[in-house]
Formats: C-alpha cells, sequence, structure tokens
C-alpha cells in the first residue's frame, strides 16, 4: 500500500512517498481503517526529525489525525460499536496511507453533515478549543473572549465555538488577510492585528476600556495580553506557536487577580477520562446542528503532494485546517 514512510530522520521535504509499505494488522482492541483524508499538524513536522515527543521505532508511517471507514476486512472487537463501511475520525499513528490500525477508544463516528476532509481536521484541534473555553476558562454568554492566532486550526475552532456558545469575540492576527479569514470564516466580532505596536489599545477601545475577560493563547502572547485583560480576568495557555515559552511576571497576576491557566488536551486520556466524552457530545451536538462547521485551508493537498502541505504549514502560510487526501470517496453523501 502507500503511505509517506520515515525510514530515517530527516526534515520532511527528504521523504518520499512510499508504495510498498506493509498493510498494517490489527491487534486486541482495535480496528483497521480505510483512509480517505488526514489532518496535517505542527508537530508532524517535528516527528519526522525525531524532535517531537513521540518517537515511533523506525520505520513508520506519518500521520496522527484521519477520517475514512472501518475496513471490510477489519476485525471487530467485542462490543464495537462500528461494523465495516462505518465512517469514522480519529487519531493513531500512521494517517498518511492508505490504510492505518487505530486504537478502538481512539475513534468516533464522524457525522453525516461533514466530508471526510472536515473530519480529519477534528479529532485534536476542536476538544482543545472547547474544554480550553467552557472546561478550563468557565466561559459565559456574553463574555468578552480574545483569541490569538484566530485563522489557525485551535484559533479558528475557538472563534467559532466562542460565538456559538454567546460570548463576544475578539480574533487577533498578525496579518489582514488572517483577520479576514477569522471574520469571514469564524464569525468573530472584531479583529485586532497583533502585529501593531500597542495592539492591546484597540482591545480596550473595543471593550470601553474594560478588557477582556478570557485570552485563549495559543502562540505565545501571555504577558502581553495582560495589558488588555480585565479585574479578575483568565487566561488560558494553549501553546506557543512563536516559538518561545513565556516567563510571566507574578506581580501582574496578583494586582489583577488574574487566573492563568494551562490546558494539554492529550493529557486528559491518562488524568480526565470521563470528561473527554463529555466534550465530545457537546462538539458533535454543535456539528449536528450546525452551528459549527470546520474551516478547510484552500488547498486540499494529494497524498503525492503532502510533502508541500507540510511545507505551507511550516512557513505560517496557512489557516484552519490543512488536511491531505488519500483516496475519493465516490458514494458520499456528505454536504459541504
Amino acid at each position: 500500500m502507500r503511505g509517506l514512510q520515515v525510514k530515517e530522520l530527516a526534515h520532511h521535504s527528504k521523504i518520499e512517498l512510499s508504495y510498498d509499505v506493509p498493510e498494517p494488522t490489527a491487534k486486541e482492541g482495535e480496528i483497521l481503517i480505510d483512509i480517505y483524508s488526514g489532518g496535517l499538524n505542527f508537530f508532524d513536522i517535528l516527528q519526522t526529525q525525531g524532535k517531537y515527543q513521540i518517537k515511533p521505532p523506525l520505520p513508520f508511517v506519518l500521520g496522527t489525525e484521519f477520517a475514512g471507514k472501518v475496513a471490510q476486512n477489519s476485525p471487530i472487537p467485542p462490543g464495537c460499536p462500528f461494523k465495516p463501511g462505518d465512517r469514522v475520525f480519529g487519531a493513531g499513528q500512521g494517517a498518511y496511507a492508505d490504510k492505518m490500525v487505530v486504537k478502538l477508544d481512539s475513534v468516533l463516528p464522524l457525522p453525516d453533515e461533514l466530508t471526510f476532509e472536515q473530519g480529519a481536521g477534528l479529532y485534536i484541534t476542536w476538544p482543545t478549543s472547547y474544554e480550553g473555553l467552557v472546561g478550563r476558562a468557565q466561559m459565559k454568554p456574553d463574555e468578552w473572549v480574545l483569541i490569538t492566532a484566530a485563522a489557525g486550526g485551535v484559533g479558528i475552532a475557538a472563534v467559532q465555538l466562542a460565538k456559538a456558545l454567546g460570548a463576544k469575540v475578539i480574533a487577533a492576527a498578525g496579518s489582514q488577510e488572517k483577520l479576514e479569514i477569522a471574520r469571514r470564516y469564524g464569525g468573530a466580532d472584531y479583529v485586532v492585528d497583533y502585529s501593531k505596536p500597542d495592539w492591546q489599545k484597540d482591545v480596550l477601545k473595543i471593550t470601553n476600556g474594560v478588557g477582556v475577560d478570557i485570552v485563549f493563547d495559543p502562540v505565545g502572547l501571555v504577558q502581553s495580553s495582560f495589558k488588555c485583560l480585565a479585574w479578575r480576568g483568565r487566561v488560558v495557555v494553549v501553546g506557543f506557536a512563536a516559538g518561545s515559552i513565556e516567563k510571566l511576571p507574578s506581580n501582574l497576576i496578583l494586582l489583577k487577580n488574574i487566573s492563568v491557566v494551562g490546558l494539554h488536551w492529550g493529557a486528559y486520556r491518562i488524568h480526565e477520562k470521563k470528561q473527554i466524552a463529555v466534550v465530545w457530545k457537546a462538539l458533535l451536538d454543535l456539528f449536528s446542528s450546525g452551528k459549527a462547521k470546520p474551516v478547510l485551508y484552500s488547498e486540499i493537498y494529494p497524498l503525492e503532494k503532502l510533502s508541500q502541505g507540510l511545507a505551507a504549514l511550516e512557513h505560517r502560510k496557512t489557516y484552519g485546517k490543512v488536511v491531505v487526501t488519500i483516496r475519493k470517496d465516490d458514494m458520499a453523501t456528505a454536504k459541504l
């Protein structure tokens, strides 16, 4: 079968598509998936070079997020809610291939309202955004929420979710093009360019000098956002896309009664497994109702050009979710 197989650690541009990758075999508690689309993540770029915390033994097939169908030749474990042919999405190791095996507890049913391309980018991004806003920040209707990197995968999902749940949303990004994406696809009420000096003044002006109640930050702008955070404001630390880990002045946290909380969604499987089902029920309800809809980057890459998609992601040229198409669904009933 085809697959982007990493035989030795190197930059992704040096890894070529293989056409003789052995088909994986499902073990106990696993099912075999026919992959239709895969979601690209920045950590894929790190993993090909051995710089990511998850280091599969060589050789391995790259890719984590997927959407596809349960394979006709898949074993069906006892108690499995799926049957061959069911549309599913989830995550595992080896999504950039024709087939992959996935643990049963890492697979969910793909809503009929979503295409495989839309489903390929759900599993990591959307629960991160939802739990960050609802679980960690305890967001309430009519609160002001500032979302940085608002055109990225996590950011634009957070913009949509905050709007769907009744918040007033200020989207922040580093270019007018990305701000327009946050407004058009995310539904942001206001946009702010954080590449401008004193951008926080724009936020304060929008909020009549009070500041925002919540900052959702996947980029690494926590300290600078303190300047436009309201009394008793909450900050959710989601990531450091800008490349540096901040050292925060604790005196400002004290003086403004600020709460700073972190979010590591991947660790919920270890520490808060019950919360995973709660988050996914809420998200699937939002997708089914049409209140939330995945945003895809304008170019969808074929498997043969996967490295081009990773390069666009690496150089921060993308927005929303970048996906790769593994196979076409000639019998698709999902609607964009």
